[in-house]
């Protein structure tokens, strides 16, 4: 079959023709949606619903707390940089976040410099876990942010309600129901375009009456690869698309019952990888049923159920062109392989021509690994309301099974299945303070299904308690609230932590036998300040890990890797403030810093990002806003270098820098709100601390000890419309 090269990519005719038929697919559907609903606008009287929201005439720039401890926005309004292209992207806008850059998407969120199931990412209540062993498609990868209706964060380890593990933070990407008090129906959607090829465009239609509804959402996104401020090309493309389905039952103001349908798929490419992610199947199904006002204290039950499905193929010729490697410097394939320590091939690698360990590896007809995940869960919840109290307590279960496919065979390498059951009371002391505590328990078993180690066949088991306690008070002199809390959370290891392929800590067998729960104990702190013109938080948190889970990626100077349990202290704040300079200038500004040590070596846990800060200034006046918002992140020079975790390591002390951007929107119609941005306006040549070394097979040097450049001016134009 021909190829068209482009660039370090191959493109088939094949996929040059899925490709246009998803565009085309894609165009019809806001085509027709638009038609339908214009035509029933003018036919219907007006309906209210509660997500049909109103067009901002601002970009968002910055996500400030909505409570002390909470953070609840509409990823749906157009922020800048650029409108995300996944839940990581996203969640950047965020203080306090930051991510592991693959480069052009893909990343990998942190929070206060923790990271992976240490930070619970749920969507509609539940979990999309990826399939890849180095998590290059990390759950929020499989989230369009702009595809759901709200988001919510849960700061520190200070709720049980939604799932084990959070002890850095809980976030929630939600759809809810739809509210119409007559027959109508509602159609919100956006178009995109900017530098580097990028294009997105979005549909989210519903029709219904009061009785009951049906809508869709969908979206797709691509980007060719972006340069950075020096002109040079970086590898990252990628094209992805969503598509859901959603039929719901209101039949009166207390129910509703929904279900629905989902599916997606993608490719991206990663300079920082030996491999580019080619599909990312997501295939999803849940149920969702909400009755409240039940009795006279009985006001809710909450039932769900959900299935996840990941099927991902990671290869290095679908996206590139594969060839020989120089392997002096080392190299990971972004799939758990070191080849300074050995290999684990996973049973599902092949090796097409082989592999000569003498003189470097024969790619010439490339290389490939396919893996999958069955996530099944299920959740139920009720709440009961008193004068002075109120009382959630539910029980929880998930099941999940990882695949490679070995040759024609699919092969379980893991199995997970954890129970728990929850409690959570709010006691209103008096009209301005209150007391919110909390406690779950989680039974795991986790099972290495893997062939030819150490531990195949092995079951661990374990029983883990977490829970916390805040205090809450609003002050009679000031618009101030403020809080304090104490968490204690134990964390089973996760699939990418229990790696049976990698060595455990000293004396055991692998990391499967040997890698112990992580216990975090945690103080939150906080306040929030609002009056006319003035609204400031400040959050803060302090916390010791007993037997945190380290990756070391040379060990003792062999080279090997090595997931090993020590003791941490961590610390750190995000404050931010918006003040109302006049009645048209709103200036804004945040700052985050997060800290950590090693408690065991008296040295800084890895992975910790930068103290951050951003300003932005935006002057609005009726129908329009003009902004501008600027980037500083300080030098990093608390490292642990070669140590990590699955995804990233610290690869040297990070320079610090400044980006600037400029960005404005335009109302021109009820229905029609226009945006621009201009994105690092100076083109600024800058690396993220958080990042990937360039991988060989794009030309960077096979020794780099530094992260992939980050884009460089970046100019985009969205439309919003809603009718």
């Amino acid at each position: 079959m021909p190829h068209l090269t482009i660039g370090h990519g191959v493109v088939t005719p094949a996929r040059l023709k899925n490709r246009f038929q998803r565009h085309v697919l894609t165009l019809s559907v806001a085509a027709a949606s638009s038609v339908v609903a214009q035509g029933v606008w003018a036919q219907a009287p007006a309906a209210h619903h509660e997500h049909h929201h109103a067009l901002n005439t601002m970009v968002v720039t910055a996500v400030p707390l909505s409570s002390p401890l909470t953070v609840e926005t509409d990823p749906r309004i157009p922020r800048q940089p650029a409108p995300a292209s996944d839940g990581a992207d996203y969640l950047q806008t965020i203080p306090g976040f930051s991510a592991i850059r693959n480069g052009g998407t893909n990343g990998d969120p942190v929070f206060r410099g923790m990271f992976g199931s240490r930070l619970r990412v749920l969507t509609n209540g539940s979990q999309m876990l990826g399939a890849c062993p180095a998590r290059m498609d990390a759950p929020t990868s499989y989230i369009s942010p702009e595809n759901y209706d709200s988001l919510t964060v849960t700061k520190g380890p200070q709720s049980v309600l939604w799932g084990p593990g959070a002890s850095a933070a809980t976030v929630r990407f939600d759809r809810g129901p739809e509210e119409f008090d007559e027959a109508g129906v509602r159609v919100d959607g956006s178009v995109m375009l900017g530098t580097y090829g990028r294009f997105d465009r979005r549909i989210d239609a519903a029709l219904g009456n009061k009785d009951g509804y049906l809508r869709i959402t969908g979206n797709q996104s691509e980007a060719n690869d972006y340069q950075d401020g020096d002109g040079n090309a970086v590898p990252s493309l990628w094209d992805k698309w969503n598509g859901d389905i959603a039929l719901g039952w209101t039949p009166d103001n207390d129910t509703w019952l929904e279900v629905t349908a989902g599916r997606g798929n993608g490719e991206a490419r990663y300079a920082g990888r030996g491999m580019d992610g080619s599909k990312f199947l997501r295939e999803t199904v849940g149920i969702r049923f909400q009755r409240e006002n039940l009795g006279e204290h009985w006001k809710r039950l909450e039932m769900q159920a959900n299935y996840a499905y990941a099927d991902h193929i990671m290869d290095n010729f679908t996206l590139r062109s594969p060839g020989s490697m120089d392997m002096g410097g080392g190299m990971d394939m972004g799939s758990g392989m070191d080849m300074g320590g050995g290999m684990d091939m996973g049973g599902g690698m092949d090796m097409g021509s082989g592999m000569d360990m003498d003189g470097g590896m024969d790619m010439s007809d490339g290389m490939a690994m396919r893996l999958d995940r069955r996530t099944r869960s299920a959740r139920v919840a009720s709440t009961w309301e008193w004068e002075n109290t109120t009382w959630t307590a539910g029980v929880d279960v998930e099941h999940q099974v990882h695949r490679n496919l070995d040759g024609e065979h699919w092969q379980p390498d893991y199995e997970q299945t954890q129970f728990g059951a929850f409690s959570e009371v709010t006691r209103f002391i008096d009209e301005r303070d209150r007391l919110i505590g909390g406690a779950r328990v989680d039974r795991y078993r986790v099972s290495d299904e893997s062939l030819d180690t150490a531990t195949t066949g092995l079951t661990r088991r374990d029983t883990l308690p977490s829970a916390f306690i805040r205090y809450e008070q609003d002050l009679a002199s000031a618009p101030v609230t403020w809080y304090a809390g104490v968490g204690h959370v134990e964390r089973f290891p996760d699939y990418w932590e229990l790696s049976s392929s990698q060595a455990g800590p000293a004396g055991s067998l692998n990391a499967f036998d040997g890698v112990q729960p992580e216990k975090t104990t945690q103080l939150d702190i906080g306040a929030q300040y609002n009056d006319q013109r003035l609204s400031a938080w400040v959050s803060g948190y302090a916390g010791y890990v007993n037997d945190f889970i380290l990756f070391d990626y040379n060990t003792a100077g062999m080279g090997g890797t090595q997931i090993d349990n020590i003791d941490a202290q961590i610390a750190g704040a995000e404050v931010g403030a918006s003040y109302q300079l006049t009645d048209n200038w709103v200036s804004n500004a945040s700052l985050a810093y997060a800290w950590g040590r090693n408690a065991n070596d008296d040295e800084a846990l890895p992975q910790i990002p930068p103290l951050e800060a951003k300003v932005g200034l935006t002057y609005a006046h009726d129908d329009y806003s003009v902004g501008g918002l600027w980037r500083g992140v300080a030098a990093q020079n608390r490292i642990a270098l070669e140590k990590g975790n699955v995804v990233g390591q610290d690869l040297e002390s990070s320079s610090g820098f400044g980006v600037f951007s400029l960005n404005g929107a335009y109302q021109a119609s009820n229905h029609l709100t226009l945006s621009v941005g201009v994105d690092n306006v100076f083109d600024t040549t800058y690396t993220e601390h958080l990042n990937l070394a360039g991988n060989a097979a794009f030309g960077y040097p096979a020794d780099l000890d530094r992260g992939i450049n980050e884009p460089g001016r970046m100019v985009w134009a969205r439309a919003d419309f809603s009718f």
